[in-house]
């Protein structure tokens, strides 16, 4: 996941149940409380597929592609140090099937022109990221025709709509000190989503809102798919 500052601002997160769940996820789901929605089916048959996790924290989902599906490689990428050891610590076993990239997202996708077949974010990097930076360089490191699939929130988690321009909110963070600080997240409405998805080169764009499950932090779900304009 990307930060607003050189501060490891993913440091905290996740540790309880790093501490206390070292399984692969039996289960996929893109809903914000990972609990209902679709599966792992809007990626498509990955047999033989490369594929990439935006974002990928520590790891969870890439872990259960590369172990319930066929892939012929899923990359977890993720820009937190923290959250590259903790996937390597649950989950490095699974090389070379699963591949633990630590770098900046966008660098990482810039390297790698054409070269996946399915990119997808659960409320990963696709957030955190400047959509009009991370876009195109998504488009670029797909193949013709390959498919993008990311879950996104719907609206702030405080209830405020989700915004109608390209703005970002600022969000309350740590520091790995525990120091107070705000990282950057793009919660946008799905018009503003697909036009920068058409923009940077997508076409067959499609959106699904889930409904948010029961519980205090539980929110709406905005998930999308879209597909790099093939050759004409």
């Amino acid at each position: 996941m990307t930060a607003r500052t050189s501060a490891d601002l993913w440091h905290h997160y996740g540790r309880t149940r790093h501490a206390t769940d070292r399984t692969v996820p039996d289960t996929f789901r893109w809903a914000w409380g990972q609990d209902r929605g679709p599966g792992p089916d809007l990626l498509g048959d990955l047999s033989g597929r490369c594929v990439a996790d935006l974002g990928a924290g520590a790891a969870r989902q890439a872990a259960h592609l590369a172990v319930h599906h066929r892939p012929a490689r899923v990359v977890a990428v993720d820009a937190s140090p923290a959250q590259h050891a903790m996937a390597t610590d649950l989950y490095g076993h699974l090389a070379p099937r699963l591949r633990l990239v630590r770098s900046d997202v966008v660098e990482h996708l810039r390297a790698e022109p054409g070269t996946y077949d399915v990119l997808y974010s659960t409320f990963g990097a696709v957030d955190f990221t400047d959509p009009r930076r991370l876009l195109p360089a998504v488009a670029s490191a797909l193949r013709r025709g390959g498919r993008l699939v990311f879950s996104t929130l719907a609206h702030h988690l405080g209830g405020a709509p989700a915004r109608s321009d390209v703005e970002h909110a600022d969000i309350p963070a740590r520091t790995p000190d525990g120091e107070s600080a705000t990282m950057r997240r793009w919660v946008l409405q799905e018009h503003v989503w697909t036009k920068l998805l058409y923009e940077a080169g997508f076409t067959r764009i499609s959106g699904d809102l889930l409904p948010a499950g029961p519980g205090p932090r539980a929110a709406d779900t905005l998930l999308l798919t879209a597909w790099r304009a093939p050759m004409s």
